[in-house]
């Protein structure tokens, strides 16, 4: 496989902050950076109407791409920016685009007046049914927004990286999604805020008047299940400051929150070998539409 940052570019908004956060990406990992434009054919009828002629389809599918790498190389100078164009569905395409690439980046509208992502049928499908890491961009995300403020309190990108957030579940946790987010901190230079959210079981809701204490010891036993499983990834990333967090409570609120100060936040999705459901799991769907930082989604078995 050669090794690539592939971003699916379309000339929407939201795509060209993709394409923008890949080449940072493409930067950190010492990699090329791949834009694939997808031009899905339409009907002949449609086809032949004035501003769908021929002048239109040569705009999307040559103008906009060969531009937006013409500003990527001058922005991004040393990272090697090649194009792409394919014709077909957008969300088989990009799908196939993810086995060969070291990562995807797509773009997310952005919910108006509202922090956080308005996914896509498009971006949905894809993270739905990849195999490789995806990570969605919102359409306003600047590279000021992953840093720390300066001194003066102005976003600026020439600080620290904010921290990357990983959502971890102790009890089923995936060396893919951990040894993913611990190498983003590594090559970010920052810490890892890894927050694990969990619930009482039902049967000791109402044990809970008779016996406070029952809350604080099953915090306790979480608590030291994160940092058992975490002792080993700190051995082998001792460059990374980590800090966890076991929190009593819904898993994607507790990360919804603390994505609102962090570079990048790590997810991890389960692969199911069904044709059937969306593949991609409750918290990992409700982080991906209200998390106002890049989410990246690990595919695990």
């Amino acid at each position: 496989m050669f090794r690539t940052v592939t971003v699916g570019l379309d000339g929407s908004r939201e795509s060209l902050a993709a394409a923008e956060w890949a080449a940072r990406e493409a930067k950190l990992r010492e990699l090329p950076l791949r834009l694939v434009n997808v031009w899905e054919p339409v009907p002949e009828p449609i086809a032949q109407a004035p501003l769908l002629g021929a002048e239109t389809q040569a705009h999307w599918s040559e103008r906009i791409p060969r531009e937006a790498a013409a500003g990527l190389r001058l922005r991004h100078p040393g990272v090697e920016v090649t194009v792409e164009q394919i014709t077909g569905r957008a969300s088989d395409v990009l799908a196939a685009e993810a086995k060969d690439a070291e990562l995807l980046v797509l773009g997310s509208r952005g919910m108006s007046g509202i922090g956080g992502f308005l996914v896509g049928s498009v971006g949905q499908a894809v993270v739905a049914h990849a195999e490789s890491p995806v990570v969605l961009v919102r359409a306003w995300e600047q590279a000021a927004d992953e840093h720390e403020m300066d001194p003066a309190g102005i976003p600026s990108a020439a600080t620290g990286f904010r921290p990357v957030v990983l959502g971890l579940d102790t009890a089923r946790p995936d060396d893919a999604v951990i040894s993913f987010a611990f190498e983003e901190a590594a090559r970010r230079q920052t810490s890892l805020r890894v927050v694990h959210g969990w619930n009482l079981p039902p049967h000791y809701v109402s044990s809970l008047p008779a016996a406070p204490g029952i809350g604080v010891e099953l915090g306790r036993l979480d608590a030291s299940a994160l940092t058992a499983v975490l002792r080993p990834w700190k051995e082998k990333f001792p460059q990374v400051a980590v800090v966890e967090e076991s929190c009593c409570g819904s898993p994607a609120d507790h990360l919804v929150d603390a994505a609102r100060e962090a570079s990048l936040v790590v997810v991890g999705r389960r692969i199911r070998r069904s044709a059937f459901g969306t593949h991609i799991g409750s918290v990992t769907h409700a982080v991906l539409h209200h998390a106002t930082a890049p989410v990246a989604v690990v595919a695990h078995d």
